[in-house]
């Protein structure tokens, strides 16, 4: 039962086991949900004043930027947690079938994401998309492949840089050849079911032309979703209340903070993996170390506004094209927000980017917005996020050391899948477990 004087502690005056989770990001929020959904107790913190973690919409100059996610897909995990918040007659939704560009040699060229789109893109050669139709004679991963040697042997060294490995590593902004298919890529192909041809698995689907689930978003942006999951669960939730350890407490755990003390059964940590190394060191010196491997590259958003006729989801650039920004969202275009670009930039490709100001590296952005697209661009705001997201590198391989004990979960991007779907979905497994652990 949960101790401690904070407004969440002790709500319930009985005997319920209680779980404490560390975080009110997408996860930490969806957890709290799941969990409460079913009778369990929570106890969530958050050093942040408000919810969403890399949630975070902003309007400035009388537009909505997203500092982290631009989007949701409306996906089945996603249209179920929107459908308990009574969320769903709010949404609006954005230009879906749109195409999504690769710029190479000096031009962007679709990403062809469709049959239709696979025959009529430049960004392939023609031999390039003869040899992609040779991967069902190819094996599945192997351990101790990269990302880059899995997807050339796949689909052709063409294919492989000019359009896969762009296209999985642009949301880590990790080099293809420096991550590990068996922690990142095959993680995904197994939650699919995919062991060998990945072809074969797709095409009764490409065949029967099925559209993606739509692209939403909201008028205030994506903030509204976790704004509503704490609005639902306030009396569960401390803001500003950082967590500055996690120490043994008989059968359980204290949460410690700087004002209480709050002892709970179970412990989910949704924090990156170096705050979570941190706090759980007094716990298990051991697991805090394994997480301290772990890899991260810093991100920049940068947002513009840009008068111009540019249709698109927006666009990965590849390396040798010479420019510091990796791609970028058009959101103008994708969900009708009026002339606003998002720009991405560091990753592991431009390291030494963190060490200048906010104003020399929104000069970049726009200057190459204008070189890339030949519109002007204004800066509107510049966003750091550090430590940014999870590498999926070769640091990787330390999970297979990652072992906390039974009753410490991990909801995190770092151990299950990135992106808000994902998210969802990992809460939701995680509250089964958590409930069949009782």
């Amino acid at each position: 039962m949960a101790t401690g004087s904070g407004p969440a502690a002790g709500k319930t005056g009985d005997d319920t086991p209680t779980v404490g989770i560390v975080g009110a990001g997408i996860s930490g929020l969806a957890l709290t949900h799941f969990l409460e959904e079913q009778g369990v107790q929570t106890l969530t913190f958050e050093s942040a004043a408000r919810p969403g973690g890399t949630i975070q919409s902003r309007e400035i100059d009388g537009r909505i930027v997203e500092l982290g996610p631009q989007r949701l897909r409306l996906a089945g995990p996603v249209k179920s947690l929107l459908d308990d918040l009574d969320l769903t007659d709010d949404l609006q939704e954005g230009n879906t079938n749109q195409p999504l560009f690769i710029y190479h040699d000096e031009a962007f060229r679709v990403a062809p994401l469709s049959i239709r789109e696979a025959l009529t893109t430049n960004l392939l050669s023609w031999r390039g998309k003869l040899r992609v139709l040779a991967e069902p004679f190819t094996d599945g991963p192997k351990s101790g492949e990269s990302v880059e040697a899995f997807l050339t042997r796949k689909f052709g060294r063409e294919a492989a840089h000019r359009l896969f490995a762009p296209l999985y590593t642009g949301l880590y902004g990790t080099a293809a050849d420096d991550m590990l298919v068996e922690y990142s890529l095959g993680k995904a192909l197994e939650r699919h079911g995919i062991e060998g041809s990945i072809l074969r698995a797709v095409a009764p689907y490409a065949l029967k032309g099925q559209d993606p689930p739509p692209i939403v978003t909201f008028e205030e942006g994506l903030q509204r979703l976790p704004a509503a999951l704490a609005d639902r669960h306030a009396d569960s939730i401390e803001f500003s209340t950082p967590v500055t350890a996690v120490e043994p407490d008989g059968n359980g755990y204290e949460i410690i903070t700087d004002s209480d003390r709050y002892s709970v059964d179970a412990i989910a940590m949704t924090a990156s993996a170096p705050t979570a190394a941190r706090l759980l060191k007094p716990v298990d010196p051991t697991l805090a170390g394994t997480l301290e491997e772990l890899n991260y590259n810093p991100i920049i958003m940068v947002h513009l506004a840009a008068d111009g006729d540019i249709v698109g989801h927006g666009c990965q650039i590849l390396p040798e094209a010479g420019y510091t920004t990796l791609g970028m969202t058009w959101n103008a275009s994708m969900l009708d927000r009026d002339d606003v670009y998002t720009a991405y930039l560091g990753g592991g490709r431009d390291e030494g980017l963190l060490e200048r100001d906010d104003e020399e590296i929104g000069a970049i952005a726009a200057r190459e917005f204008e070189s890339l697209l030949g519109a002007h661009a204004t800066v509107l705001n510049v966003h750091r996020w550090e430590p940014g997201m999870p590498a999926y590198d070769r640091s990787w391989s330390a999970l297979d050391r990652l072992d906390p004990p039974a009753d410490i979960e991990f909801v995190t991007n770092y151990t299950d899948r990135a992106g808000i779907i994902g998210r969802i979905t990992d809460a939701k497994g995680a509250a089964e477990r958590l409930v069949d652990g009782e």
